[in-house]
């Protein structure tokens, strides 16, 4: 596992707390839905029964409480979730940035606001594992959250109907065990993956097994040219920084998140909520 320095750690908090500081000087912002954007994507999935056509699955992803994102802000974007009605949810990773214990109260108290018909589903990132991962499966548990880090969970309807909701853990810290994931899900159904780092699409991709991988981590880049993309690429984000592609059979989405890194600036790359819309093929 590559840990983060300590020395470095430090400095990133110092980082991210002198940043809070001058956004609560200058006034640190209300809730305005019209900072997030709603983003609606059909995807076609492969063997998808019937009883699950338009099936509502939303996603949310790099939170990075206690950054940019507020807890109002947090709450502002529960609100909205709630309101499309969705009937699972998922979360991609990163719920927090350099910072835990002054937040840890707030992100459990807001993710335990969530209401889906069916379930909540999350895989960790990067930050959470840095900052201590222990600790953020705790405040999942208590949350009614399930984390399917190497894991997965199943959604059934009409008994013998159902949905895999798979997940990996940190690729970018090593921790992803895809092989084990492989093992445990069944052959039957269709499978949906969650891994933070969205290029792991070209190893996901190749098993043959997953209609759709969500994922977060590049935040789009927070910079985007109209016409042109983003031109900010990172590791893990190399190939598929912002938005869907194909990748084999498979439909790569990545999330713009919600909140930033240390430095809150977004260019035409509003934070996200996503809506997938799971259709069975024509």
């Amino acid at each position: 596992m590559r840990k983060k320095n300590p020395n470095t750690l430090k400095y990133m908090q110092k980082v991210q707390k002198g940043m809070n500081h001058w956004r609560n000087k200058m006034g640190s912002p209300e809730f305005n839905h019209k900072d997030f954007q709603v983003e609606h994507v059909e995807v076609k999935i492969p063997g998808l029964d019937p009883s699950f056509n338009d099936y509502c699955l939303a996603n949310i992803s790099d939170i990075h409480l206690g950054q940019w994102i507020t807890p109002k802000h947090l709450n502002g974007v529960i609100n909205l979730l709630n309101n499309e009605k969705p009937d699972s949810i998922t979360i991609t990773g990163d719920f927090v940035s350099y910072i835990l214990d002054d937040v840890a109260w707030d992100l459990e108290k807001s993710l335990k606001r969530l209401k889906p018909k069916d379930s909540t589903i999350a895989v960790l990132g990067n930050h959470d594992h840095w900052l201590g991962a222990e600790k953020i499966r705790e405040i999942l548990k208590r949350s009614n959250i399930i984390d399917v880090s190497n894991d997965f969970h199943t959604i059934f309807h009409d008994e013998d109907a159902l949905l895999h909701i798979a997940g990996v853990d940190s690729v970018m810290l090593g921790l992803n065990r895809l092989d084990l994931v492989m093992e445990k899900l069944p052959k039957e159904g269709p499978a949906i993956l969650l891994a933070h780092e969205p290029d792991f699409a070209d190893i996901s991709s190749s098993t043959g097994r997953f209609s759709l991988q969500i994922s977060g981590h590049s935040h789009g880049g927070q910079f985007i040219i109209p016409g042109l993309g983003t031109f900010i690429r990172g590791p893990h984000f190399l190939k598929y920084p912002v938005g869907k592609y194909m990748v084999g059979d498979m439909v790569q989405y990545t999330s713009r998140g919600l909140g930033t890194n240390v430095f809150w600036l977004r260019i035409n790359c509003d934070p996200e909520i996503t809506i997938f819309k799971l259709k069975c093929p024509v």
